[in-house]
């Protein structure tokens, strides 16, 4: 064993054990573990990334997962959160090993959120490698008998060598959006040149195209090569300049401390407390997270977009995408809501400003580097304005976007995946409060429903009536009183699909005839699509989050509702596991039908609440995390889609979650930590104490807020937002009479008459 190996597994035991030799303790950056969830359960893992909060540039091992063989060069930026990239860096010391990207056999792999190092066994070479927000640095330890070949590659572009720079442009996605890079080495190369037809041409200096590769070439001698660079969606020169003003010189250790730093300030706005050092590093690996998207895409007080492929000022307020909102409206915004406000606010300004650019004044679905892919179904884009605005922030102007949210909605066709106009189905929509679905042996002709995608007209439904009742919500505080009255009157047609025999929510066709025969666990398709979306029945019978209460009438009472959760659980996958998941692949992190592994699921573990039982949801919330959220290489049940599922994690370790976004509440669950101090972002703190404090001791005997005898199983988000303390004395057996009346539960939706 070299010293090298045996002082990265040393560093690697201490930080898993949390103890340092100088006693110190780990500071929040210390706990995450961007290995987390690097092997997926069956689709895709998590990607151990390294980058600075909500940053423009970040990288991650060009692999597959973590048990990638091989790493196809080194990465240069990360374009999309689930991997797509730009640009490859290979470093070589032999002439015949030149090539666009190199696969390198790699060991000794260290990966924090500011830092990255990896040694490349077969090269002989160590790789060291810390980000700034639009720039980064590489550290190369060489062999200094052999000269030194650096290839650049585009993947399709330009590129361009002088002297010890790099600098040129990727085109990504259909070409519309070009990435750019300026680079530069700490040594002048003996020569530069591009590589062609198999071979290094040192007449030419710039290369374009398909793998359109340069070459520096330097000297034998060279023992360490540093190396740095700037990207941009702007130009080269902005590129230039992003380098410039970020990174000084060539000091690899001082951007890695100061992006250290960063972090510690980020995740250090929630501060736990507790005796099990996993579950920090759970905690804080989540966190870190939900800082992975969006981006600020603004370069010196200007920005490029995909929406209309122009570059604006920002007029002082960062522009920011990436997000995939079907996802991160459930918790990562309202999480964004409590810790970073007027991050929030800017990127809800943002969503405005993408609907502003398009060719409809439509907010967006899927916003990305690339403009907005319109994915997944639904328009959820409306929650987090009305989450937004219901919770108290400021500075955006919400008629605006009320209106780019009321066109989403009712002039964009609400087929899944298509950024069409509405069209025949939509228009059945409006007059009959449900998306129809296809009869037996009935041959899709609507252009606008997507040949894989399918209608998914179950989840469309659910997830419209949902958006619709938002709508209502932001109307009524704008004064827009017909508005109001139709979208509210509207959000209850989750009604027109609701099975009265099975107490599920059931497709139906355009006659107005439930779909026979029909399976609850596997009809529908690949992903349930021709039903419902990636999720079964059993997840979607749930997905009423605005009406929490109708629909426990509409189940048959408060104990019909807990059994009928319970049967959920105890009701198996009903055929092999190979059968089961060939079909619903996103349908992993099983308990039962349940789904741990997809967002819609998310909120399911709270509702026993709602039915009076709240120590069914501490002990189900408990278990889940247990079961599923690990320290570990498989820690992550399913898909984590960039803070979708790990700001459930923060949430449900604090002790609540934001049922309901857009009703400024949450419902409280089972806090993990000892004391969790949260910092507001508006000079106030939100204390969570438990008493009585051990990690087996899940459920709650007594609350207090502020000092009061608390016997709710919810609190409001004005509780929170003025600070204060919510102290729980925790037990090892449930305390079943807490919070248990009819007054204690959450609210739900009414409808004034």
């Amino acid at each position: 064993m070299n010293l090298k190996s045996a002082f990265i597994i040393s560093l690697l035991v201490f930080l898993s054990t949390g103890y340092a030799m100088s006693g110190k303790v780990l500071s929040p950056v210390d706990y995450v573990n961007p290995y987390m969830g690097n092997i997926s359960h069956l689709l895709v893992p998590t990607y151990p990334t390294v980058h600075l909060p909500n940053s423009m540039l970040r990288v991650y091992p060009e692999r597959g997962d973590y048990t990638g063989n091989k790493v196809n060069g080194l990465p240069v930026v990360v374009t999309s959160h689930r991997g797509s990239s730009a640009f490859n860096l290979s470093v070589v010391q032999n002439a015949v090993e030149v090539k666009p990207v190199v696969k390198y056999s790699y060991d000794d792999e260290v990966i924090k959120p500011y830092y990255y190092s990896v040694y490349l066994d077969e090269q002989n070479i160590g790789v060291e490698f810390a980000p700034s927000h639009q720039s980064a640095i590489y550290e190369f330890s060489l062999l200094p008998e052999k000269p030194v070949y650096m290839i650049l590659n585009s993947r399709n572009g330009e590129l361009t060598a002088k002297g010890n720079a790099v600098w040129g442009y990727q085109k990504i996605d259909g070409y519309s959006t070009h990435i750019y890079i300026y680079l530069e080495t700490d040594i002048t190369p003996v020569s530069e040149g591009i590589y062609s037809d198999g071979r290094i041409d040192a007449s030419e200096k710039k290369a374009s195209g398909k793998n359109a590769c340069v070459v520096l070439q330097y000297p034998s001698g060279t023992k360490d090569l540093g190396l740095r660079y700037g990207i941009s969606f702007i130009s080269t020169e902005q590129a230039k300049k992003n380098l410039l003003r970020e990174i000084k010189g060539y000091n690899l250790k001082q951007v890695a401390a100061e992006g250290r730093d960063v972090w510690n300030e980020k995740l250090g706005k929630i501060a736990v407390t507790g005796d099990v050092f996993n579950d920090k590093v759970v905690f804080y690996t989540s966190l870190y997270r939900t800082y992975e998207r969006m981006i600020n895409l603004s370069e010196d007080g200007r920005y490029y977009s995909a929406f209309d492929g122009k570059i604006h000022e920002d007029n002082g307020t960062p522009f920011y995408t990436d997000d995939w909102i079907w996802d991160t409206y459930r918790a990562t915004h309202p999480l964004r809501v409590i810790i970073e406000p007027q991050m929030e606010t800017d990127m809800v300004n943002s969503f405005i400003r993408m609907a502003e650019q398009m060719p409809e004044f439509w907010m967006p679905t899927f916003p990305e580097v690339t403009g907005d892919s319109r994915r997944m179904n639904s328009n959820h884009g409306v929650a987090t304005v009305l989450d937004s605005y219901a919770k108290g922030l400021s500075g955006i102007d919400w008629e605006k976007a009320y209106m780019a949210c009321r066109n989403a909605i009712m002039d964009k066709t609400l087929a899944p995946w298509s950024a069409k106009k509405a069209g025949e189905i939509d228009r059945f929509f409006k007059q009959h409060g449900y998306f129809p679905a296809l009869a037996p042996g009935e041959k899709e002709t609507a252009p606008e429903v997507h040949s894989f995608e399918k209608r998914q007209p179950v989840a469309v439904t659910l997830g419209t009536v949902y958006d619709e009742w938002c709508l209502s919500q932001i109307a009524k505080r704008l004064g827009k009183t017909d508005d109001y009255k139709y979208f509210a009157k509207h959000s209850l047609n989750y009604r027109t699909i609701f099975n009265p025999e099975t107490k599920f929510f059931h497709p139906k066709d355009k006659e107005g005839n439930f779909i026979e025969p029909f399976d609850y666990s596997w009809s529908g398709g690949l992903g349930a699509r021709e039903a419902y979306g990636e999720n079964n029945g059993w997840v979607y019978r749930w997905d009423v989050p605005h009406n929490i209460a109708d629909l426990i009438k509409l189940m048959g009472g408060n104990e019909r509702f807990i059994a009928e959760l319970e049967r959920m659980y105890d009701t198996p996958l009903g055929q092999g596991k190979y059968s089961f998941y060939a079909q619903l692949p996103d349908h992993t992190g099983n308990v039962g039908q349940f789904s741990m592994a997809n967002e819609p699921s998310l909120h399911i573990p709270y509702l026993y609440n709602y039915a009076g039982e709240p120590w069914r949801t501490q002990k189900r919330i408990r278990t889940l995390m247990d079961q599923w959220f690990r320290n570990d290489l498989m820690g992550v049940p399913g898909d984590e889609d960039g803070g979708g599922m790990s700001a459930f994690v923060v949430f449900s370790s604090l002790g609540f979650y934001p049922v309901t976004p857009g009703l400024p509440m949450y419902v409280i669950g089972s806090p993990r930590f000892e004391k969790a101090v949260v910092n507001l972002g508006n000079g106030k703190k939100f204390t969570i104490v438990c008493r009585n404090y051990a990690p087996e001791n899940k459920y709650i005997q007594s609350a207090k807020l502020n000092g009061k005898e608390w016997n709710k199983s919810w609190f409001s988000h004005k509780d929170l937002e003025q600070g204060g303390t919510l102290e729980f004395t925790m037990g090892k057996q449930a305390n079943k009479k807490w919070a248990a009346g009819p007054d204690a539960v959450p609210p739900s939706f009414e409808m004034a008459e």
